[in-house]
């Protein structure tokens, strides 16, 4: 009989959060000060984040323990099953072996949670009792919403308007959890009153979002901080609890993947599980292939420059040593909202500058014929960001179809699809658009980049 699903023990769940910043081959470059261009200082960051996030982005200890009242909140829906994917296998014909980490199981949806419920905690007990942020797709914001609703406090999430309009029941679910959404750019802040005049029709950009929303925790006098669901290490190291447990789980059935998928927009969930298991490699001099997926319409650590750049369009935020296509890049609508970010985590970027991660691109329709694919042998219909990673798992699995060799193939489900119905109604009816990027673009995003010797 297959075992389809490999459980972890909750009384094993891991207890604390890994810290990839003592295992990469050599020290980053600081983020800089968007106003002095200085290395940035922990006073820097406290009229955006309480203390408690702060020491965790800038911490150097291998782990951080996890506080009990948010172990207490995972063991809600964590640990999450590491399953494999015996019938896509069978489909594809491939003897490579197929796990995935079904984070599609979260509340919301999605991974984001793991975080959500982290950061509103650490707020909380900072003595904040609101939060803002922007949201893409809108996995994000309905995480942020749950962790506030868990803890008492109010939420405004910026969602950027093109997911608003193509995600409307994405829009309701945040609301049901209690939280404030506002198509972005709006009409709210000055940031957002600034983009809408210089284009009335935009689509808007997590960038635009993101400057919103760290607007109105700027200018509240300290009431209320900003939460972001990618790009910081503090986020990383919430999301580390996904790799953690799918390293017991396959250490329980004898397995280690010799390939590890994640898709790659802010890169939070690519970082959930591959991070844990590239300081384990290390530990063990075990070679390990770890592949980010972004799409074409927006790739970042594909196509990007290697360059300090702002978070956001509005240029309020930390300069970061990352890829990017510039802070004024402006994507494509495609359906994977949570990928359309012009830049990347500064460790993700690091580690692929530095040829210890690779990272692909794939259009829609290929990513969609995937996810397709996998809803059909799996019975999972996956979110349009997650498909990239499904994408890049079958080109692997049949890459070994073609060499005969049997390897492992771990990638992460980051979450479901149930509400990018509107995206999947387009890939069956043939209606679907690929984008690539255009270069012009690029000769744009040189030239809007800051002047910074890295």
């Amino acid at each position: 009989m297959r075992d389809y699903a490999i459980h972890l023990d909750p009384k094993k769940m891991p207890d604390y959060w890994y810290n990839i910043t003592p295992d990469l081959p050599g020290p980053m470059e600081p983020p800089l000060h968007p106003a002095t261009q200085q290395p940035l200082t922990a006073d820097d960051l406290s009229p955006i984040f309480p203390m408690p996030l702060i020491e965790q982005e800038m911490s150097t200890e291998p782990q951080i323990s996890i506080p009990g009242e948010i172990m207490d909140a995972y063991r809600l829906y964590r640990p999450t099953p590491l399953r494999r994917a015996y019938r896509l296998e069978q489909a594809l014909g491939t003897p490579a072996k197929i796990y995935y980490k079904n984070e599609s199981v979260c509340p919301g949806g999605s991974h984001k949670i793991n975080t959500g419920i982290a950061q509103a905690y650490f707020n909380k007990q900072f003595g904040i009792h609101e939060l803002t942020t922007e949201t893409g797709a809108g996995q994000w914001g309905t995480a942020l919403s749950i962790g506030c609703q868990m803890f008492g406090m109010h939420c405004t999430v910026y969602m950027v308007r093109v997911s608003y309009q193509q995600k409307p029941y994405r829009r309701t679910l945040i609301q049901t959890y209690g939280a404030n959404v506002l198509a972005s750019p709006s009409d709210t802040t000055e940031s957002g009153r600034a983009f809408l005049a210089d284009n009335p029709e935009t689509t808007g950009s997590l960038g635009m979002a993101i400057s919103e929303a760290v607007e109105v925790a700027v200018k509240s006098g300290g009431t209320t901080k900003y939460s972001l669901g990618s790009v910081l290490n503090h986020v990383m190291l919430h999301q580390s609890i996904i790799g953690l447990e799918a390293l017991a789980q396959m250490e329980s059935i004898g397995e280690y993947p010799d390939t590890v998928i994640g898709c790659c927009g802010g890169g939070s969930n690519f970082a959930g599980l591959a991070f844990p298991f590239y300081g384990d490699a290390k530990k063990r001099g075990a070679t390990v292939d770890f592949i980010a997926v972004e799409p074409t319409s927006c790739p970042t650590l594909t196509r990007g420059l290697y360059a300090y750049d702002y978070g956001d369009t509005a240029k309020t935020t930390p300069l970061l040593l990352q890829f990017t296509l510039g802070h004024n890049f402006l994507p494509p609508g495609i359906h994977a909202g949570g990928l359309r970010y012009h830049g990347v985590a500064q460790q993700v970027a690091y580690l692929v500058r530095n040829n210890e991660m690779r990272a692909v691109a794939y259009p829609q329709n290929p990513v969609f014929a995937a996810s397709v694919d996998f809803a059909r042998h799996e019975t999972i219909v996956p979110a349009p960001e997650t498909g990239h990673a499904i994408c890049a798992a079958v080109d692997e699995a049949l890459k070994c179809k073609e060499s005969g060799e049997a390897k492992t193939i771990l990638f992460n489900l980051s979450g479901h699809g149930h509400f990018d119905m509107t995206a999947y109604e387009a890939y069956l009816s043939g209606k679907l658009q690929d984008y690539e990027l255009d270069e012009e673009v690029l000769k744009k995003a040189e030239d809007a980049i800051p002047k910074v010797s890295a």
